[in-house]
């Protein structure tokens, strides 16, 4: 099982999050707390690619709720990037998460949710 990678990007206001792995109970408490720190209160917002994500557990939906709570509070947003036929889409789509957080099929697409131009 192969835990997940973090890779940050900034385009223009928004801070972009790839994702690669697998997120669980082992490192979704890391994972969240390192996007945390990544969105300063200058970003429109956080757009977390989970497209190669191959595996997310209770802990990792959790974290996607607690980071939505948090960005908030803040007046910024989050999107996630989830393909429709990747193997989480059917654990995220049960436990509610995209009517509960903005979902897109591409990153571009997500950043223009989020008023930022993709580049």
């Amino acid at each position: 099982m192969a835990l997940a990678d973090l890779n940050i990007e900034i385009v223009g206001q928004v801070v972009v999050a790839g994702l690669d792995g697998e997120i669980d109970m082992s490192n979704a408490n890391e994972l969240g707390e390192a996007l945390s720190r990544q969105v300063t209160n200058e970003a429109l917002g956080l757009v977390v690619d989970l497209t190669d994500i191959t595996y997310v557990d209770s802990a990792a939906i959790q974290i996607i709720y607690e980071l939505r709570e948090g960005l908030e509070t803040r007046g910024q947003q989050i999107r996630l990037v989830v393909a429709p036929a990747s193997p989480i889409a059917d654990a995220l789509r049960i436990a509610g998460v995209p009517t509960a957080v903005g979902t897109d099929e591409t990153r571009d697409a997500a950043l223009h949710a989020l008023g930022e131009r993709a580049t």
